[in-house]
């Protein structure tokens, strides 16, 4: 009987010394990871020995270097519980951000950094084989699209642990909260030349919009140098998109500032409570690419986002109320 692919289950923890798993090992128990559209893949830089015989023919190849790929798509929700970090923290820590546990209000917020960067170990099984992936570091996507799920889209590289025939594991899951829909109902205007400050926004100008996109761009070198092979965050390049509902003489102002380069904050909460509440800040966003789009046969205006530093290391602010 063929094994399937939907009985696929994938455990994460990070790792006190990069490369090696932990101890204790990732388990079902306090480790698993509620996924959508998971993928794991081997990359092999194969040698060809390219040999020279009497006859013709070819010549076997020698397994090189292997990298893991590994993806697959989270829902973004809080923990249920102020002040208590959300259950894709680490995952979130090994794409180049900090976890930071605050008080009045009791709050988690995460921050990129620059060094002292988190790998995880991975451990995907699927039906009946456990595949390790070692050092795993990685990119984020952020989906806050209207009328869908809030997503957190993480594509992970790392090194080859090998391939075991093992029994699926039983998970728990309860640390995995649903979400709500992004909606009118459960979040916020788009709301640009907003102020954060100890988990509140305030000030700026909100925008009905079709929802938020944001990539956090890091680039992931894959290293295969002799005693030091690895994969490790380069470089990070924060961007996005949005789809605004504008007045005529917002557009106008808008493309004015666009045209000068001007930068703006950007804030955006989705949800709102104790424990379920999110919000995203950055400081400086540039507007780029404007154009017209027509939704349900109005006029919208979509643009590209650049998202850049302000004193640094904080592009981007995610906070879990």
């Amino acid at each position: 009987m063929g094994r399937l692919i939907r009985k696929t289950a994938i455990l994460a923890k990070l790792e006190t010394v990069y490369g090696t798993e932990p101890s204790p090992a990732p388990s079902g128990s306090s480790d698993a990871v509620l996924v959508s559209n998971a993928s794991f893949s081997i990359s092999y830089t194969n040698v060809n020995r390219d040999l020279i015989r009497a006859t013709l023919g070819g010549s076997e190849q020698l397994a090189g270097t292997r990298f893991v790929e590994c993806s697959f798509d989270v829902e973004l929700a809080n923990s249920g519980t102020a002040g208590t970090a959300p259950a894709w923290s680490s995952l979130l820590q090994a794409c180049g951000f900090a976890e930071a546990q605050l008080t009045t209000p009791a709050r988690v917020e995460f921050t990129p950094v620059s060094s002292g960067f988190k790998s995880l170990t991975i451990y995907y099984h699927l039906d009946g084989t456990l595949r390790k992936a070692l050092g795993c570091v990685g990119n984020c996507e952020i989906m806050l699209n209207e009328g869908e799920r809030p997503m957190l889209r993480f594509s992970f590289a790392g090194l080859d642990g090998g391939v075991t025939a093992t029994a699926d594991p039983s998970l728990t899951l309860t640390a995995w909260k649903v979400p709500s829909v992004v909606s009118d109902v459960n979040s916020g205007d788009i709301n640009l030349g907003a102020t954060y400050s100890t988990g509140a926004l305030s000030s700026g100008t909100s925008y009905p919009s079709r929802g938020l996109q944001i990539n956090v761009g890091n680039t992931i070198a894959r290293k295969a140098i002799l005693g030091g092979q690895g994969t490790e965050i380069t470089q990070r390049d924060v961007t996005g998109s949005c789809q605004l509902e504008l007045s005529a003489a917002q557009e106008a102002t808008f493309r004015t500032d666009i045209n000068a380069n001007t930068t703006t904050s950007l804030g955006f909460t989705h949800s709102s409570g104790a424990g379920v509440g999110i919000i995203l800040h950055a400081p400086r966003v540039q507007r780029i690419d404007p154009a017209d789009t027509d939704y349900e046969g109005t006029l919208h205006t979509s643009m590209n986002l650049r998202f850049v530093p302000s004193t640094g290391n904080d592009e981007l602010r995610i906070v879990c109320l």
